[in-house]
């Protein structure tokens, strides 16, 4: 009979060399797909500058255009603290990568933080042509302002025709902001019904989203938290989420807007400043707040300014000891003309 022969089983695959011969194998069309996975759904810079320190391969294939492109806004939003050239250069990457969400956010970044007006507007622009409706409503704003030049500068039919067209691609400020104008025949022929129409139109995909929010992490907060954004239906919703650029601009202008004088949106989730003194209209019940547009004043009324806002007569009546103890009213809504200062 034949002897039956011994086996020695494999070695374990444990060493730290035969690992990363498993990764070198992998392709590498396969691991950029991965990190576009990753990148499309990082909830901040930091998951997607992890992976560039991980190894050469990975900081290599991690600014691949094809994972640049894909980085979702989360992924984009550094903070105005940590501005620096290097922020600067991977917005710029990801701009030639053919990001969409970078030339927005870049955008605005040179038009309002840096003051470079010009590239700025041809980024948003290179972003709303391809129909990214927060550049095409940032534009509106531009517009509406005359931003960036003087006030012969304003384009009301410009800002009104940006408007319409994030309002169709589904943007709930323009859609606001477009039913203001039309109630109010501001850059369009005025049609009362039709504006009134659109605004109710807005709330109802306000609710709509926070009820869809809701469904998937369910949260008490409606109909009940006196926290909430107050919709025109009677319902507490949650404030609208700020996009990350409104943020950046908030903590880069802060509360003195670089103590040029120039005024801040008293919109909490805007961040925009004036780019020139008076730009912004103000409450014209109380004088005390000014707004980039209507649709932000309109939030804001419902946010907050509808307990705070009060007639200056009054106001004054209460600092000097007056016994008038209550809340001033109007409808938060009117809007003086640029320079009216009270």
């Amino acid at each position: 009979m034949r002897k039956k022969q011994k086996t020695t089983p494999p070695p374990p695959h444990s060493t730290n060399a035969e690992e990363s011969d498993l990764f070198d194998g992998l392709p590498d069309d396969l691991v950029v797909f991965i990190l576009c996975k990753v990148s499309s759904s990082a909830s901040s810079p930091s998951d997607l500058i992890s992976i560039l320190f991980t190894c050469k391969r990975l900081n290599r294939l991690g600014v691949h255009p094809l994972v640049l492109s894909k980085a979702s806004p989360k992924a984009l939003a550094i903070r105005a603290k940590n501005w620096s050239e290097s922020a600067h250069r991977f917005l710029r990457l990801c701009v030639n990568s053919g990001n969409i969400e970078a030339s927005y956010t870049l955008g605005m970044i040179r038009f309002y933080c840096l003051q470079n007006r010009g590239s700025g507007a041809s980024l948003m622009a290179k972003a709303a042509i391809k129909t990214h409706a927060p550049a095409l409503y940032s534009l509106a704003v531009i517009q509406f302002n005359g931003s960036g030049g003087s006030k012969n500068d304003k384009n009301l039919k410009a800002g009104v025709a940006l408007c319409a067209r994030a309002a169709y691609l589904g943007h709930v400020d323009a859609l606001r902001e477009l039913g203001h104008c039309l109630q109010d025949g501001y850059g369009v022929r005025q049609n009362v019904a039709e504006g009134r129409r659109l605004l109710v139109q807005a709330n109802t995909r306000e609710l709509a989203s926070v009820l869809r929010a809701r469904s998937v992490s369910p949260d008490p907060g409606l109909n009940g938290s006196g926290c909430g954004l107050l919709s025109d239906f009677g319902c507490d919703v949650t404030e609208p989420e700020t996009h990350p650029v409104n943020t950046f601009l908030k903590e880069w202008f802060g509360s003195g807007c670089d103590g040029s004088g120039l005024r801040m949106c008293s919109h909490v989730g805007c961040g925009r400043p004036e780019t020139r003194p008076h730009e912004f209209r103000r409450c014209s019940v109380c004088g005390a707040v000014n707004y980039c547009s209507r649709g932000c004043q309109a939030l804001d009324w419902k946010l907050r300014h509808k307990i705070e806002c009060m007639p200056m007569e009054r106001w004054l009546e209460e600092n000097n000891g007056g016994d008038n103890g209550g809340v001033g009213g109007g409808d938060g809504g009117g809007g003086e003309e640029e320079g009216e200062l009270n």
